[in-house]
């Protein structure tokens, strides 16, 4: 969407907040010995307290509250009473949705306790890689450049992007234009920011593949050549200089 007016620039707020806050609380909530679903229910009951309503769940019909998944899932993972959390796992946390007609969308790489398995480095490339692209945009700048400055900040610390998920537009809907905003140089994207409009801007970082597969479940996405990968998303608004991060309040660059 583009904000035209400040009660749009309120309504987004105001939901960027409920799914910045409840992120941010399923993070620390996360501990070793818990379940996935545990987890995703206490999200859902952050959101509710918000008077938020899920986002995967309203568009899509998604077995759960928000996305979690671990390890050698890389997104859109089904919450589980049989996942059970464990020290080192990389987790993934994602949390959109709608709140008075307003849609948000965040997510968070971590790693639970200690880094026994070694992917906090991945994490911490993720998550530069999310705010050097972030503090590049403005409204004018092409898509596909930011695209290839995420691809070429990955390859400086030898990490790869996944090429078949991208961020997005959003506000009045959960996916909208501009959509596929890549990880990449697609050469054939032309398109530009544009001042006042809302995006989801969000990295796909990984170890070994570039593309993903679904599971059997029809939901979970893996990597085409297995390995790992770290995903970071803010909900933003495209000015002339600095864009809004309207998210912010997740701390996931803290």
């Amino acid at each position: 969407m583009s904000i035209s007016t400040e009660s749009e620039l309120t309504g987004m707020q105001k939901a960027s907040e409920a799914v910045a806050q409840t992120l941010k609380a399923m993070t620390k909530y996360a501990q070793p010995g818990i379940t996935t679903k545990a987890l995703d229910e206490y999200g859902a009951k952050i959101l509710a307290d918000f008077g938020a309503k899920s986002a995967p769940f309203l568009t899509y019909g998604f077995p759960g509250y928000t996305c979690i998944s671990v390890n050698n899932e890389f997104c859109h993972g089904i919450p589980s009473d049989k996942r059970i959390l464990k020290e080192g796992d990389l987790v993934n946390i994602d949390v959109s949705a709608e709140l008075n007609g307003f849609w948000a969308d965040n997510g968070n790489s971590f790693v639970l306790g200690e880094d026994i398995h070694k992917h906090q480095d991945l994490v911490n490339a993720s998550k530069f890689i999310l705010k050097k692209a972030i503090d590049n945009i403005k409204g004018g700048v092409r898509i596909a450049d930011i695209g290839h400055l995420m691809e070429s900040e990955a390859k400086k610390m030898g990490y790869k992007v996944i090429k078949n998920l991208g961020g997005h537009g959003i506000g009045r809907s959960l996916h909208e234009q501009p959509d596929e905003l890549l990880n990449y140089k697609n050469k054939y994207d032309q398109r530009r920011f544009k001042k006042n409009s809302v995006v989801a801007i969000e990295t796909f970082i990984s170890t070994t593949s570039t593309y993903t597969n679904t599971l059997k479940d029809g939901w979970t996405l893996v990597g085409n050549k297995g390995g790992f990968m770290a995903q970071h998303e803010h909900t933003i608004v495209i000015t002339d200089s600095e864009p809004i991060i309207l998210t912010a309040m997740n701390e996931i660059w803290n």
